[in-house]
């Protein structure tokens, strides 16, 4: 592995050993949205993610990690996260560059591979109600489950500090 390419799903469990995060993975098939993910619902309990990357018009990014059923309103939302406009979806390039995933493996766990601090993270308050939150580990065809409390503890060891917001209507 070079210097500038992602971090894989070992290098994040290595992490999260190193840190003392406990945390737990299935494997399954890929899935790529949250209807499709449905069926695992039964298997892994906790709070269940959706991630929006998003950017402004000044180029800031964030990514958006919501309850899979939560509704966020991407007309009002940038007025709650601190965005310099209204935002719009960022583009899998940019995606790839800072999180190092592609569309459908979206997850907060991308702050492994922000290196550069170039993503804004916010968790949504309700998700982070749920003792456990289950995010993919940086590939659509696992879950991985981890106390809400340790996703923050997670965050900030990659030197990020999320904001905690309530962002869906």
């Amino acid at each position: 592995m070079t210097e500038n390419s992602p971090k894989n799903r070992d290098d994040l469990f290595r992490f999260l050993d190193g840190l003392g995060i406990s945390h737990s993975t299935k494997d399954h098939a890929p899935v790529f949205t949250v209807a499709e993910s449905v069926s695992l619902r039964d298997e892994i309990p906790g709070g269940h993610t959706k991630n929006l990357f998003v950017k402004d018009k000044k180029d800031n990014f964030f990514l958006l990690t919501v309850e899979e059923n939560a509704t966020v309103d991407l007309k009002t939302v940038h007025m709650l996260i601190g965005a310099a406009s209204k935002v719009s979806f960022g583009k899998p390039e940019k995606l790839l560059e800072y999180l190092g995933v592609i569309p459908g493996s979206v997850t907060a766990f991308g702050a492994i591979n922000d290196t550069g601090k170039n993503v804004t993270f916010i968790l949504d308050a309700e998700l982070m109600e749920h003792d456990i939150v289950n995010c993919h580990p940086l590939s659509n065809d696992a879950t991985t489950s981890i106390a809400s409390s340790d996703l923050l503890r997670f965050m900030e060891a990659t030197g990020h500090t999320p904001l905690v917001l309530k962002v869906t209507a």
